[in-house]
């Protein structure tokens, strides 16, 4: 009996996702905890391993859709037990499949008329009709709206073959090869749209950023979009900027990093130290670690440190948890771990709850400083800038004032006026930049 696939709750609070890619098709051997697809839920990006080993069987949940948590999306053969997906479609349904592998010869010429013969209806095609863009997106994904612009066809003709009549990238290319083929393809059950070969969609790979294309947001960025507007709406931004002279840190650093990777295979970065003077900040003004929770105040027991990592496809938050608990190897070894694995799509929803305090680095793409938003529901945020050398007066012990080229960082502080008043956010802000400028704390 074949193994079924579901949708997993990635958390508590989640309750449906969104199938960004399958990573195997229809009669590609699987092992268990191989990756078999990647999901995006509001909480994380995540790869998803197959539960068992054996056969892609069917797909019954396209590349776009958002469904139920425990939701079917998939079968696996297990070894032993049946053929390939490929040599089992034929008898699902035959009659219907005969336009999905695709030679069949289309007996009209023209497929796709330019002059639309759609009555009164406006045409639903996504690069051109705002209004009911919404409704296109609905029901296709931007591969099929792509594809749909290079043949010229109207999606509002095309029949849809998936879940809740989405169409799928079969059914826009049995529509663009005759209309004998897209005639067959009704509204079929959910394993049908399934059944759809990968080899089609590698055929039209989807052209990112093309110069006046319309392509739809993928779900994490909804999410981010969603987020920023919130907090923008529910703090009262504010911001400072602090100079800092990194110089006794980038001496130890240079001194210390060869014998640190080797005694504990990790770099050295210097991420671990502005996270650091974070922390021994935070202690200091245990307000700047708080939250409003209506017309209260909530003063975190723990410091759980959001680390942003900026992604190809967005940026996510991951958590450091009990940063204040960790000594200076512990905050570079879970730095590094929440990097990876927010790269690697292998964050769990909890890896990214609980923050009470932020900080993002832009300084690694080489801005000078950033002003960043707050991530709700903390009330401030750290922007660390790029390190630059510069020219900067300094004063020895006896008054004396020189010109001395010192590597500098700009941190910038974002936060909530509503909670933290600006003398405290200087305060603050002024006691990281002693811990900074003065470290004497081992690097281990």
């Amino acid at each position: 009996m074949p193994t079924d696939v579901i949708m997993p709750q990635m958390g508590e609070s989640i309750f449906e996702g969104t199938i960004t890619k399958w990573l195997k098709k229809p009669g590609d051997k699987v092992q268990r905890d191989e990756p078999l697809f990647e999901i995006s839920t509001d909480k994380v990006d995540a790869e998803i391993p197959a539960p068992a080993t054996g056969v892609l069987e069917a797909i019954k949940i396209a590349e776009g859709a958002t469904v139920q948590v425990n939701t079917v999306v998939a079968t696996i053969a297990l070894d032993g037990e049946a053929a390939p997906a490929s040599a089992k479609a034929a008898p699902a349904a035959p009659a219907k499949k005969s336009a999905a592998p695709a030679p069949v010869p289309a007996p009209a010429p023209a497929p796709a008329p330019t002059p639309s013969p759609a009555p009164s209806p406006a045409p639903k095609d996504a690069a051109r009709s705002a209004p009911e863009e919404d409704d296109d997106h609905a029901r296709s994904s931007p591969l099929v709206r792509k594809i749909a612009r290079e043949h010229n066809v109207n999606l509002s003709q095309v029949t849809g073959s998936g879940m809740g009549g989405r169409i799928t990238k079969q059914d826009i290319m049995a529509f663009v090869e005759g209309p004998a083929a897209a005639a067959a393809s009704p509204s079929p059950p959910a394993p049908v749209a399934a059944t759809a070969p990968a080899p089609v969609a590698k055929a039209v790979p989807a052209a990112p950023n093309i110069p006046g294309d319309l392509v739809a947001m993928t779900q994490m960025r909804k999410i981010i979009a969603q987020r920023m507007i919130e907090s923008r709406r529910t703090s009262a931004h504010v911001h400072c900027m602090f100079e800092v002279d990194l110089s006794r840190i980038v001496q130890l650093r240079n001194k210390s990093k060869a014998a640190f990777e080797q005694r504990h295979g990790a770099r050295l970065t210097f991420m671990p130290f502005f996270v650091r003077a974070a922390v021994i900040a935070l202690q200091q003004f245990p307000i700047v670690n708080a939250s409003i929770e209506e017309e209260s105040i909530r003063y975190h027991p723990k410091i759980n440190v959001g680390i942003a990592v900026a992604l190809d496809w967005g940026l996510i938050v991951p958590v450091l948890k009990n940063a204040g608990d960790l000594n200076f190897l512990g905050l570079q070894r879970g730095i590094a771990d929440l990097g990876e694995r927010a790269r690697s799509k292998k964050l769990k929803p909890e890896d990214v709850d609980g923050s009470t305090f932020t900080i993002t680095n832009p300084g690694q793409f080489g801005a000078v400083f950033g002003l960043p938003i707050i991530n709700q529901p903390n009330s401030a945020i750290l922007g660390v800038g790029g390190i630059t050398k510069a020219p900067v007066v300094v004063t020895d012990e006896n008054g004396n004032d020189s010109i001395a080229i010192r590597p500098l960082v700009h941190l910038t502080l974002g936060y909530d006026h509503r909670l933290i008043d600006g003398a405290v956010a200087d305060q603050f802000m002024a006691f990281v930049k002693k811990t900074l400028e003065n470290w004497s704390e081992d690097v281990g």
